[in-house]
């Protein structure tokens, strides 16, 4: 039986994902849409609002078991708590290990986007869980770091991500009226384009001084940020964009049962 992410700490989530790249090496980095393990091992440690350094740590316990190119701890027996997980997941093929993985960050495999074929449908999967577990990743970052923030020192923060609000952080101060809204997006590399949704725009546009937009960029090497305050009216430049989607369902009629 797989765990219930909402039961399990984060040392175990943690742990299972050192054991899940140990095990799947460049297949399990390629299933989660990563290219090589710095990126991995970022994304998902800051997903999971821990030191990245975490995970890399848990996948040299377990390396020593696997056949792949890596010795890791090879001089030490593994740690007894590791290999108590070890003995109870190793077995776990590629597609159920992933999906463990990707429930630890929040991602819902019912919303994947419908595609054609199988080659693209597997592609796609694994870009749109890389998307979800960088903006997680950005967000936990911000959380992280923002009370280093000069502008932010002093303010309570609330995650509104899920809340449709325009933004994912409320930031309050008890002897400031208004309060400052923070969206905050992620990268992979040091340069790249962020979206803003029509509500994050008209919020943005609305709330003016009080609204910052926080990147989180280069997740593939080492994650850095910039702070856009007011970011329709910064340096940036914002142009509008518009997509289609046309989704197939299928619709049937419900008659009254014959008397």
């Amino acid at each position: 039986m797989l765990l219930d992410p909402n039961q399990t700490s984060k040392r175990e989530k943690l742990i299972l994902t050192g054991l899940f790249f140990s095990k799947f090496d460049l297949q399990g980095l390629a299933k989660l849409g990563f290219d090589s393990f710095t990126e991995g091992i970022n994304v998902v440690g800051y997903a999971l609002a821990s030191k990245p350094a975490s995970i890399k740590n848990y996948r040299d316990e377990f390396d020593p078991l696997f056949p792949n190119p890596r010795l890791g701890w090879h001089k030490r027996p593994i740690r007894e708590y590791c290999r108590k997980i070890y003995e109870e997941y190793r077995q776990l093929d590629l597609e159920t290990f992933a999906s463990l993985i990707k429930s630890f960050v929040g991602c819902d495999e019912n919303v994947q986007p419908e595609v054609e074929s199988d080659q693209v449908k597997i592609e796609s999967e694994s870009s749109y869980a890389k998307r979800l577990i960088t903006g997680l990743a950005a967000e936990n970052y911000f959380d992280l770091i923002r009370h280093s923030i000069p502008d932010f020192q002093g303010f309570s923060a609330e995650n509104t991500t899920r809340l449709g609000c325009g933004f994912d952080f409320r930031l309050s101060k008890a002897d400031r009226e208004n309060f400052y809204a923070v969206e905050v997006k992620g990268l992979t590399e040091c340069t790249g384009s962020v979206s803003l949704t029509r509500k994050e725009y008209e919020t943005a546009d609305r709330m003016a001084d009080d609204y910052f937009l926080f990147v989180v960029s280069n997740f593939r090497e080492a994650p850095s940020h910039a702070i856009y305050r007011n970011p329709l009216c910064s340096t940036l430049r914002f142009t509008a964009k518009r997509r289609v989607v046309v989704q197939e369902y299928w619709q049937t009629n419900i008659l009254s049962p014959a008397n």
